[in-house]
């Protein structure tokens, strides 16, 4: 996305994630509250100014079934910015049935680990810009005195450890087709205590497509940070649900620090009602 002068924007992406049909919040995924319906929260954040919409049914995979179309439908009826949507797919045909729905990419993590070839078949037949890597990291120690952290793989919330290099696996997914790259601290995951700067430093300079920075954002200024840190897009959900800030007041404040922000009046109009100092 550019602005009127043609430099990249920042994207503000709030993110939702669905389980049985509502859109819920936690810490770590876990201990989960409910935050409301998904279609009328997208049609919220959408009214507010936000660039995207990511959605993640973080049921379907643990539970071993597809997302639910039903709200993929509803959501997309009523918001007019790009929708993702990630949880249950398997197979090309998932991904397909979700396009149809509404949703503009996929975001897939589970299935690309145990089918890697997964990755290929959706660039192929829908194209890069449509897939999303998925990957959730988990921060481990060095193996050996003197060496350095890496973060391995985790999946179903954080419970199941695969034993891969998360950096090594997103160049990997690159490589067979993904677009873009949504990473996720799972330490940082609903604690607002900020992102993990180093990951994405890690991440953004090697993995040669766009990575949405997720997991940790508490205040305006993580968001700062991590666009710093070279994520092209920060994604954020409990300073959104929870009404800390709206996305026209964050993105005021990232304009003010010098970032490229989508602007358009209603916006504005609404961000100065309570600007961020």
């Amino acid at each position: 996305m550019k602005t009127a002068s043609g430099s990249l924007t920042c994207r503000i992406i709030p993110c939702l994630d669905v389980s049985a049909g509502r859109v819920v919040k936690g810490v770590r995924f876990k201990d989960l509250e409910d935050q409301g319906d998904p279609a009328e929260t997208a049609a919220r954040y959408d009214a507010q100014g936000a660039d995207e919409l990511v959605f993640l049914d973080i049921t379907a995979a643990p539970e071993g079934r597809e997302t639910d179309y039903d709200w993929v439908r509803r959501t997309a009826e009523q918001v007019f910015i790009p929708l993702t949507v990630g949880g249950g797919v398997r197979k090309v045909e998932d991904a397909a049935r979700l396009l149809m729905a509404g949703a503009d990419k996929v975001a897939i993590n589970t299935a690309a680990l145990e089918r890697p070839d997964l990755l290929d078949g959706l660039a192929r037949r829908f194209g890069s810009q449509c897939v999303v890597l998925s990957v959730d990291a988990q921060r481990r120690p060095a193996a050996s005195p003197g060496g350095s952290a890496w973060w391995e793989v985790v999946t179903h919330g954080g419970r199941q450890a695969r034993g891969l290099d998360a950096l090594e696996w997103m160049r990997q997914g690159v490589e067979r087709g993904a677009g873009e790259i949504l990473l996720t601290s799972i330490d940082s995951d609903g604690t607002q205590a900020g992102y993990d700067l180093q990951l994405l430093r890690l991440a953004s300079d090697q993995v040669g497509v766009p990575v949405i920075a997720s997991g940790g954002a508490g205040t305006a200024e993580h968001l700062a940070e991590a666009l710093r840190a070279g994520a092209s897009a920060v994604l954020a959900a409990s300073i959104f649900h929870r009404g800390t800030y709206t996305v026209g007041q964050v993105k005021d404040f990232l304009a003010d620090q010098g970032f490229p922000m989508r602007r358009d009046d209603g916006v504005t109009t609404e961000a100065e009602k309570g600007k961020i100092r």
